[in-house]
C-alpha cells in the first residue's frame, strides 16, 4: 500500500508529508519534486502569496544516494511567510491570539462549521488548515508517485477547459506531452482564442472584488488495463480517484468519461465497443481495442488500458474583496465576512494539484496489484503480467 499524511498550516513554520510504501530503488531528488511545486504556483489569477513564496522540498528521509531505500519518505515544504506571521502562529504559548483574528466567517469556506465543530472562537484556527496551501505537501507527495509510474510509462497531464464560464475548444488531438503544451499558457488552456477570454474575465473579477471558477481535464495515459477492482466498494478506482479529486479545497464536482452526460443518452451511444486490437498495438490493453473512450479509460472500478480523462470542477474562492454577509462570532451581530489575502482563480493550480492526487492513487493501485519491495521486483510482476495478457492473444493465433 502506498498511502500519505500531511500535516502543517498556512502561514505556520512549514507543510510536512510523510509517503509510505514507494519501493526501493527509485531516483528520486529534490529537483524532481520543485518542478512540480513550481507548477503548482503559476497560473494567472494567482494572488500575493505567490510573490512571497518560492515553493522548494527539503527531503528528510527514505531517500539515500539519490534512490529510495523502502522506508517512509518524510518532505519538508518551508513557508517563508511564516517570518511575517510568526508572532500569530507560535507554537509556543505567549503567542499573541488576538492578532489576525478572524471572528466573521466567509460563507462557502470551513470558518464557520470548523469553529462550531472543534469549539473555537478563533476561526483562525480552522482556516489555517482547511487553507488550499496544505495542498503544497499533497503535490510534493504526489510527484514522487509521478515518478513511479513514469518508469512504468504513464504519463499524467491535465489542461484547463473551462474558467469563469467561458469553455475552450478542445482539439482534435491532445498534445504528448498534455503538460508541456498546457503549462505554456497562462491559464494552462489549449485553445488561445479562449485563453485571452479567461484573461480578460479574470481581470474583470479582480477589478470587482470577486472570484472565479473553472473546470480542468485530468488524462492518464500507459495505464495498464485491470487496476482497481469490481469485488468490493472501497477498491474501485473510479471511486477512489473521485475521492481523492473531490478532497482537494473548493471542488464540488468530479466526471469520468462523458460523466453527466451519459445520463442523457441511449445505451447505444453511451458505451464503448469493443475490437481486437490491430498487430502491434500497445500491449496494455491486453490485445483489445476501443474506437471512442467515453467511459475515460474505465469499467467496473477498473481501468480499461485506455486513456483515462476525467473532469475535476472547482468553484469560485470563498475569499471575496467584496466580502458577503455573514455574523460575528464573538456579538452575534450581522456583519461583513473577514477578507483575507486571496486569489481571483486558483483553476489552473488546481489542475495540477489534481495530477497530484490521481498519482497518489494510481501509485497505490500499482503496488496493490504488483506489489514488491523494489523497484526491480515491480518491474518483473508487470512484466508477468504483460506476458501473460499477451499468452491470451497468442491463444487466438495472433502474433502479440
Amino acid at each position: 500500500m502506498i498511502r500519505f499524511t500531511t500535516a502543517g498550516e498556512s502561514h505556520g513554520r512549514a507543510l510536512v508529508a510523510i509517503l509510505e510504501g514507494v519501493p526501493a530503488g527509485l531516483a528520486l531528488a529534490a529537483a524532481d519534486i520543485d518542478a512540480e511545486l513550481t507548477r503548482r504556483m503559476q497560473g494567472y489569477g494567482r494572488g500575493g502569496r505567490m510573490k512571497i513564496e518560492a515553493d522548494r522540498v527539503q527531503i528528510l528521509s527514505g531517500v539515500r544516494a539519490g534512490e529510495t531505500i523502502g522506508a517512509p519518505i518524510a518532505l519538508l515544504v518551508e513557508n517563508k511567510d511564516f517570518a511575517n506571521w510568526s508572532e500569530v502562529m507560535a507554537v509556543e504559548a505567549g503567542a499573541d491570539p488576538a492578532k489576525r483574528r478572524l471572528t466573521r466567517p466567509r460563507p462557502g469556506h470551513a470558518d464557520l462549521a470548523g469553529a462550531l465543530k472543534y469549539d473555537r472562537r478563533d476561526a483562525r484556527d480552522v482556516l489555517e488548515r482547511s487553507s488550499a496551501r496544505e495542498t503544497v505537501a499533497r503535490v510534493a507527495a504526489g510527484a514522487v508517485c509521478r515518478r513511479l509510474l513514469a518508469a512504468f510509462g504513464v504519463e499524467i497531464g491535465s489542461h484547463v477547459v473551462a474558467l469563469g464560464g467561458i469553455e475552450a475548444a478542445l482539439p482534435a488531438t491532445l498534445p504528448v506531452p498534455l503538460d508541456r503544451a498546457a503549462d505554456a499558457s497562462p491559464v494552462r488552456c489549449l485553445d488561445p482564442v479562449a485563453e485571452v477570454e479567461m484573461v480578460a474575465r479574470i481581470d474583470a473579477a479582480r477589478k470587482e472584488g470577486d472570484t472565479l471558477g473553472g473546470v480542468a481535464e485530468v488524462v492518464v495515459r500507459g495505464l495498464v488495463v485491470g487496476l482497481g477492482s469490481h469485488i468490493a466498494w472501497d477498491r474501485r478506482l473510479d471511486g477512489r480517484l473521485a475521492a481523492a479529486w473531490m478532497s482537494i479545497p473548493a471542488v464540488k464536482a468530479v466526471e469520468i468519461g462523458l460523466g453527466v452526460q451519459a445520463a442523457h443518452l441511449p445505451g447505444s451511444e453511451a458505451h464503448d465497443e469493443i475490437a481486437r486490437a490491430a498487430p502491434g498495438a500497445a500491449r496494455n490493453a491486453g490485445g483489445f481495442a476501443r474506437a471512442t473512450n467515453r467511459a475515460g479509460g474505465l469499467e467496473g472500478g477498473m481501468t480499461t488500458g485506455g486513456p483515462l480523462v476525467a473532469r475535476v470542477a472547482m468553484k469560485p474562492l470563498s475569499t471575496l474583496m467584496r466580502p458577503l454577509a455573514s455574523v460575528d462570532l464573538e456579538t452575534g451581530a450581522a456583519a461583513k465576512a473577514q477578507a483575507e489575502r486571496s486569489d481571483v482563480t486558483a483553476v489552473p493550480a488546481m489542475g495540477v494539484i489534481a495530477e497530484a492526487m490521481a498519482a497518489l492513487v494510481l501509485a497505490d493501485a500499482y503496488a496493490e496489484k504488483f506489489g514488491g519491495d523494489s523497484l526491480g521486483e515491480m518491474r518483473r510482476n508487470v512484466g508477468g503480467y504483460l506476458a501473460q495478457l499477451d499468452e491470451r492473444r497468442g491463444a487466438w493465433g495472433v502474433e502479440p
